[in-house]
């Protein structure tokens, strides 16, 4: 589960974004009650990209950005709940590490949803049966 965070440089220096990436990995495991599990934890994956001050816009004039791209398969986040909990505590995890510098109305939360089947991991392609089969560890043909 592919997360990339966005960021204008200086918002976060290179601890905190180690914080805000272990903090969005640990809530996506907990709203779906995955913490710990082998297979799903060392598949989220991503990184942290950092925007230089001038190509960074809100509103069509500079200004310092933060946007958290989560790509999953579309069994992920599938309630509401989850997906509002997902986005008002990244906001806030983001928030807290740039020390409150970055308000959180610069910062925008989205997600992408795989088509099944289009899911690779290790070079191996995974339908939303055999991806849920793994994480609970069961078999599944096909």
């Amino acid at each position: 589960m592919p997360i990339t965070v966005y960021a204008t440089e200086g918002i976060l220096n290179a601890e905190a974004e180690n914080v805000v990436f272990s903090e969005l990995t640990n809530l996506f495991l907990r709203l779906h009650q995955l913490e710990g599990n082998d297979f799903i934890t060392p598949n989220i994956i991503g990184e942290v990209r950092r925007i230089p001050p001038e190509q960074s816009y809100a509103g069509g004039k500079r200004a310092s950005i933060v946007i958290i791209e989560l790509k999953v398969p579309s069994f992920a986040l599938t309630e509401p709940n989850q997906r509002e909990a997902f986005i008002e505590e990244a906001t806030s995890i983001v928030q807290q590490a740039s020390g409150g510098r970055q308000p959180k109305e610069r910062i925008w939360v989205n997600m992408v949803y795989a088509i099944d089947g289009f899911w690779g991991i290790g070079g191996k392609a995974y339908t939303n049966n055999q991806l849920i089969a793994a994480v609970t560890h069961e078999a599944v043909s096909g």
